[in-house]
């Protein structure tokens, strides 16, 4: 890998682009502390697990305005309710013209539910897992979540943990393609390999600039190409 840059010097540049300090600034949002993490109810995380399922490739202000209606569908998201659901029930709602008809994206909540159900057995809640686990290693996260879940791989678990305000960044097209450009990967992003390096690379950042990692891949975002943060 190349020498990494100073994370100072990606902060000028993206301070440049954005018309100074305060101009980026006001685009960061930091991240929730553990503490507030813990408060989530679970239903409240399948919710949002699930909007942000759907919200993947497809109009998300479509899926915004239909959610209060899954939340009357699957019982306000509780998952011991969901799970109650029988398969007949799930595709009956993948039909539902008031819904989004998509049989597998639908079927992902029961999964989803049931995952939760089993990590809270575990550990108290999967609040409680995703606060306690450590953002130096938040890809072992990511592989949590694409591992036992459902359709929460690529940078849909990612972006679900960063809806929640759990501290993680993101592989926008404008991080990947300074990485590459940089020769900071050694393989292609969904390798564990090239994950490992990027985190690698996110902690060093942190380091030097005591931020969280979320502000972090905002700024390097704004730093490079089209700012898609």
């Amino acid at each position: 890998m190349n020498q990494l840059e100073r994370f100072s010097s990606i902060y000028a540049r993206a301070s440049d682009r954005k018309g100074g300090s305060a101009g980026l600034e006001a685009l960061l949002s930091g991240c929730l502390t553990d503490d507030e993490i813990r408060r989530y109810r679970d239903a409240e995380l399948l919710s949002a697990m699930s909007r942000q399922v759907f919200q993947s490739g497809f109009v998300w202000r479509v899926v915004v305005n239909k959610w209060p209606e899954y939340e009357k569908s699957f019982f306000g998201f509780e998952p011991h309710k969901v799970l109650m659901l029988s398969p007949e029930q799930i595709q009956t709602r993948a039909s539902d013209a008031t819904l989004i008809r998509h049989l597998k994206k639908t079927q992902a909540i029961y999964d989803n539910a049931l995952m939760i159900h089993d990590i809270a057995r575990d550990h108290g809640s999967l609040a409680q897992l995703i606060a306690d686990w450590p953002t130096q290693d938040i890809i072992g996260l990511w592989a949590l979540l694409k591992k036992r879940g459902t359709r929460l791989g690529g940078n849909t678990g990612p972006y679900f943990l960063r809806g929640i305000g759990k501290d993680t960044f993101l592989l926008t097209d404008d991080v990947k393609g300074y990485f590459k450009t940089h020769k900071l990967v050694d393989a292609g992003f969904t390798s564990q390999t090239a994950l490992k390096q990027v985190q690698a690379v996110f902690n060093q950042w942190q380091q030097q600039s005591g931020r969280c990692l979320a502000d972090i891949s905002r700024i390097l975002a704004c730093s490079v190409g089209d700012n898609r943060i």
